[in-house]
């Protein structure tokens, strides 16, 4: 140390100060470059992305129901039904109650629910009555909804890691059971004869629907833990290592591969949503606080937007007519947000008063959410505005189903069938009344409108 000093008091002014001067260069420059690593990256917009217009299928006409035969709706996982014919839920016409949390939401063919508990007990259900037909224990722990396609039934569990197919004609009966490498979470979806689900290996797995046989299987950097959605013959699904993919549903090769921006140092942000693909774009949110939107087609960021916290919701995505089409989905900073599907700008945002985890459904022009605590319950809001149409304390994760003739609400340990809110039609009074009227003086009047119940706040 004494030499130290004694070198420093042996150098010029001239000496000492390039000294000091170079020492403040590094300083500054280490300091630049922990300021680059640690800043969170901002967030993207490439308007050059192309942007397609979406067409709805047929709308089911009034007195007719719709089948919901897989986690999101569809393949695609929009978790839009354009059903301008209901309301807002109004009468309960059923409830079923469970001593186990029902976290996913059922799905519903042919008039019969299915619905797999915490505890991976599924169960049958008549949709008309709330009446179970069957159940069967599956393993010990699920977090996920079923799938049905061509007359079978396929879950995926937790605990075992597993695949198995039902026949739900011959009250469940076990056709075949696959081990996983891991534990899954991953809602099953089914593509021509493919069944196709994530696992927590990293691994995506395309089993046989006949036999359970794997057909392909890719394997990835980090945990899949949601499921995949399917659009054109091709597999969309992100991962905990912050990756992204494409992959051709038919043979399991990678079309692309894109990432996520990531919070800073190398931090990746993870995918757990379930993606859904609509306008010719895959959208996701993701724990680095963002929601992105890919080109279906590319995989380059058409845009991403940050909210104020980890985002594990899975986006519903819709174009209800008279709006813009616009992606909804919730964040843990306990905001609801309405996104323009084509820029990302935000169209309305509310908050909900505490956590949102699970997705959103869109009936007709409502969307439905729901909260964990504190604030635990089921919103639903205008698409077009974000006006509040509905709420109750009955909901956590993944709300809501429907059939266009009821709504089917899931959260806690309880399953509630709405009827939709019915609006009041104004009395036709026949012309032999109205004469009658005017025979005593009393001129005639046209009939009085009778406006429907307030929607619950």
């Amino acid at each position: 140390m004494r030499r130290i000093f004694a070198g420093w008091r042996a150098l010029s002014a001239l000496q000492k100060g390039l000294v000091v001067g170079g020492t403040i260069a590094v300083i500054a420059a280490v300091s630049l470059l922990a300021y680059n690593n640690l800043k969170r990256p901002g967030d993207v917009s490439n308007p050059n992305v192309g942007f397609a217009k979406q067409v709805n299928k047929p709308k089911p006409k009034p007195g007719q129901t719709t089948d919901w035969p897989v986690y999101g709706l569809n393949p695609q996982r929009t978790r839009y039904l354009p059903e301008k014919h209901f309301g807002t839920p109004g009468k309960e016409a059923w409830r079923f109650l469970s001593s186990q949390l029902l976290e996913f939401s059922p799905i519903l063919v042919d008039h019969t629910l299915y619905l797999i508990d915490k505890i991976a007990t599924i169960r049958a259900m008549n949709s008309n009555t709330g009446k179970v037909i069957w159940q069967h224990d599956l393993g010990s722990l699920n977090a996920s909804s079923p799938a049905y396609s061509h007359g079978r039934l396929f879950a995926v569990t937790l605990e075992p890691g597993q695949v198995l197919a039902l026949d739900p004609r011959k009250h469940g009966k076990l056709i075949w059971r696959h081990p996983l490498p891991g534990r899954s979470e991953s809602s099953p979806v089914v593509y021509g004869n493919e069944v196709i689900v994530g696992c927590e290996t990293g691994d995506v797995f395309a089993l046989n629907a006949k036999d359970g046989s794997i057909d392909w299987q890719i394997h990835t950097s980090g945990a899949v833990k949601g499921g995949v959605a399917i659009d054109h013959g091709d597999v969309f699904f992100g991962n905990y290592a912050g990756q992204f993919y494409s992959v051709d549903a038919k043979t399991g090769h990678v079309n692309w591969q894109s990432a996520s921006e990531g919070l800073s140092l190398g931090r990746d942000g993870s995918f757990y949503s379930t993606p859904a693909v609509a306008f010719g774009r895959v959208y996701a949110g993701s724990k680095d606080y963002r929601v992105y939107s890919f080109s279906e087609k590319t995989g380059e960021v058409a845009w991403s937007h940050s909210t104020g916290n980890e985002i594990y919701s899975a986006p519903a995505v819709a174009a209800v007519p008279g709006t813009k089409p616009a992606v909804f989905i919730g964040s843990l900073d306990h905001h609801f947000y309405a996104l323009d599907a084509k820029t990302g700008d935000e169209l309305w945002n509310q908050d909900v008063g505490g956590p949102i985890l699970g997705a959103a459904s869109v009936v007709g022009r409502t969307v439905y959410i729901s909260v964990i605590g504190p604030n635990i319950g089921t919103f639903g809001f205008d698409v077009q505005t974000g006006k509040k149409k509905f709420s109750t304390p009955l909901g956590e994760y993944n709300p809501v189903i429907s059939d266009g003739k009821r709504i089917y609400l899931t959260g806690g340990g309880a399953m509630i069938a709405y009827e939709p809110k019915q609006k009041h039609k104004p009395k036709k009074h026949t012309n032999a009344s109205a004469h009658s009227r005017n025979q005593k003086g009393q001129g005639h009047q046209k009939p009085k409108h009778h406006h429907g119940a307030k929607s619950t706040n």
